[in-house]
């Protein structure tokens, strides 16, 4: 297929692949469903076995790997909605041995099947020269954590126990505005997401569906699509600043993140690739409830991706999306491995006289 050319066919359905990428970016927050701990339960543990997680229990407001692909291109104006599918299984452990003998070890576990759906609508008018786009996003699924601590003695007696909680309920909203801009092949863009902390938590639960506190993320996106080609490279890093957990007195630091993804169109409908991450905590928790210390966490993931497009009518443009990630070097946080299944819907772009 190399220089083949679907310059018309890609411009078609490109858009609907966008309002995915978008679903993703709000996406990011419910990460922080994943495996919020009890502070009490969890705070002791850790603190016996003098293993720490960031981002209090090692769950951030960004969830990595939330844009992908196409994050940058501008879209057609009007309404698009996506729904999606989210499995997750993350596992940490850690122990201590003591001067005296013995040792102490402990695990955390956890599991997600979140689903979504949320709407976008992009302005016809330009703004600043761009296009804006505004999205919300509401979460909810079952969210299933484990604990388990195990104490040997310096003449092998252990003492040991397990806990571990489920829950189905609702998460928070995230929101989210966009602002692009294309250039040829070159497409820019800087967003601004956050966290309305209205989901199912309580501090003293292992499971939630809920962050427990609010935060905002900002950052700035880049986009390589040659339509003649089918080849396309998409970057984006954003900061996120997190409030205080009123309940928890617990305030995560400032999480910084990469998401790249690059992509080849086999032919006007189907697209394959690859996609990674890279996420750093740059400055360590704090506040009256972060007795651990400053810790900062850290994590990589990389995996393929599938998209397939598909007219729905004149008017709507469809597409069905697959990506997952292997995470890897993780540092103060549980790491595993997750994957999305995506469907969208949005309006179908201008039928193109032939390319220029």
């Amino acid at each position: 297929m190399a220089g083949a050319s679907f310059a018309p066919e890609i411009d078609d359905c490109i858009h609907c692949w966008v309002i995915t990428a978008v679903r993703y970016e709000v996406m990011a927050t419910m990460t922080k469903h994943l495996l919020q701990p009890s502070a009490a339960a969890f705070g002791l543990l850790l603190a016996l076995s003098n293993v720490a997680y960031a981002d209090e229990g090692g769950v951030s407001f960004w969830l990595p790997g939330l844009f992908g692909s196409f994050a940058a291109v501008p879209t057609t104006p009007g309404l698009s909605i996506a729904t999606f599918y989210y499995h997750s299984s993350v596992s940490a452990s850690g122990g201590k041995t003591f001067l005296q003998g013995g040792r102490f070890e402990t695990g955390i576990s956890g599991r997600a099947d979140l689903f979504g759906i949320g709407p976008t609508y992009t302005f016809e008018t330009p703004v600043f020269g761009g296009q804006a786009a505004v999205s919300i996003l509401g979460v909810g699924g079952h969210n299933f954590a484990s604990i388990d601590a195990t104490l040997t003695g310096p003449r092998g007696n252990t003492i040991s126990g397990t806990a571990s909680q489920a829950l189905t309920s609702f998460g928070d909203l995230f929101p989210q505005a966009t602002l692009k801009w294309n250039q040829g092949v070159n497409n820019y863009m800087v967003y601004a997401t956050g966290d309305i902390p209205v989901g199912d938590y309580n501090s003293a639960r292992l499971a939630n569906l809920g962050l427990g506190h609010g935060a905002i993320d900002g950052g700035v996106g880049y986009t390589y699509l040659n339509p003649n080609t089918g080849i396309e490279f998409s970057a984006v890093v954003g900061i996120t600043y997190n409030f205080m957990n009123p309940s928890t007195q617990y305030q995560n630091g400032l999480d910084a993140h990469l998401d790249t993804g690059a992509s080849y169109f086999l032919s006007k409908q189907l697209n394959i690739g690859l996609v990674g991450y890279v996420f750093q905590q740059v400055t360590g928790d704090y506040g009256p409830g972060a007795k651990l210390g400053a810790f900062e966490s850290s994590v990589a993931g990389v995996g393929p991706q599938i998209n397939y497009f598909f007219p729905v009518s004149d008017k709507i443009q469809g597409v069905v999306s697959v990506k997952a990630y292997r995470e890897l070097a993780a540092e103060n946080r549980p790491d595993g491995w997750n994957a999305w299944l995506t469907l969208a819907f949005s309006p179908a772009s201008p039928k193109h006289a032939a390319p220029q």
